[in-house]
């Protein structure tokens, strides 16, 4: 029986191979949540976190995200120093100020988003991409400002907006605060279209909450990544409020495409095309464009 016991001891020691060359391979697999199979890490990164046996989508972070809309993973960053001041003195299980820091060391980002300029298809665009890792990518103050601001440059300047959506909501550390900036951010697109120029949402895995109820659904183009969780309200908490079982796949992008919430459902790989062709679409070609 001794066999079949785990030595807690030998699980921690590092494999040698027969060389006797230490070899670590703890946290450089995952399995899929799609298909359950297991997954070398490094052939994830290949294929943009996307499993090459079932497509599943893995989460993507801001930077990997504009890397892989921005010709050459070039763009120019913008707004980087800006940071919450902690407005409500907020304390849940730590204070907010504590959990601002150790988020801000984990991510090396000040807040939830990375606000970008630069050429997607030789088109000049701004882009801001939010970073799931902070704080559920909820959007606080800074993350509101940070966008009204991506939007007035491209007010000033032509160039398209582009935001991907990767957020919980609406920051609650920042209470009424962060509400503000649902009304803030959709005034700003207003004035976008007023100007004539395009806005692309592109809604990732998840998008929910005061993200949802505002820019997320008001892009000339709103587009979302298979299997993306995309919704105002948890599933649980709309089953508990209306006292029904929802149907298979409710609040995943195709089925908010079936039912006229989405115009398109996109896979990765195939992103940055569909943008520069619908961006074409709206602008001309891009050497008319810039």
């Amino acid at each position: 029986m001794a066999w079949f016991k785990r030595d807690s001891n030998a699980a921690k020691q590092p494999n040698n191979d027969d060389s006797g060359h230490t070899v670590r391979t703890e946290g450089l697999w995952l399995k899929c949540d799609g298909c359950r199979e297991i997954i070398w890490k490094k052939d994830l990164d290949l294929t943009m976190r996307v499993c090459n046996k079932c497509g599943y989508h893995f989460r993507m972070d801001a930077r990997a995200r504009l890397e892989s809309l921005f010709d050459g993973g070039v763009y120019e960053e913008h707004d980087q120093t800006m940071q919450s001041s902690d407005p409500l003195k907020f304390t849940d299980q730590k204070p907010y100020a504590s959990r601002l820091k150790s988020t801000q060391e984990a991510t090396s980002l000040k807040d939830a988003l990375i606000s970008a300029t630069g050429k997607l298809a030789g088109r000049t665009v701004n882009i801001c991409a939010m970073e799931p890792k902070f704080i559920g990518g909820s959007m606080g103050s800074v993350v509101g400002e940070m966008i009204t601001r991506a939007i007035e440059r491209s007010i000033a300047s032509g160039a398209p907006v582009i935001i991907v959506s990767a957020s919980g909501g609406a920051r609650m550390q920042e209470g009424a605060i962060s509400l503000m900036q649902m009304a803030k951010v959709s005034a700003a697109l207003m004035r976008l279209d007023e100007a004539g120029i395009p806005y692309i949402s592109m809604l990732t895995d998840p998008t929910t909450g005061g993200v949802t109820a505002s820019f997320a659904m008001l892009g000339d183009l709103n587009i979302a990544e298979p299997g993306a969780l995309i919704g105002f309200a948890g599933p649980r908490v709309i089953e508990q409020t209306i006292r029904q079982k929802l149907p298979e796949g409710f609040q995943r992008s195709e089925f908010l495409l079936k039912h006229g919430m989405l115009d398109a459902v996109v896979p990765r790989s195939e992103m940055k095309a569909y943008i520069a062709r619908a961006l074409e679409f709206f602008c001309g070609a891009a050497e008319q464009a810039a």
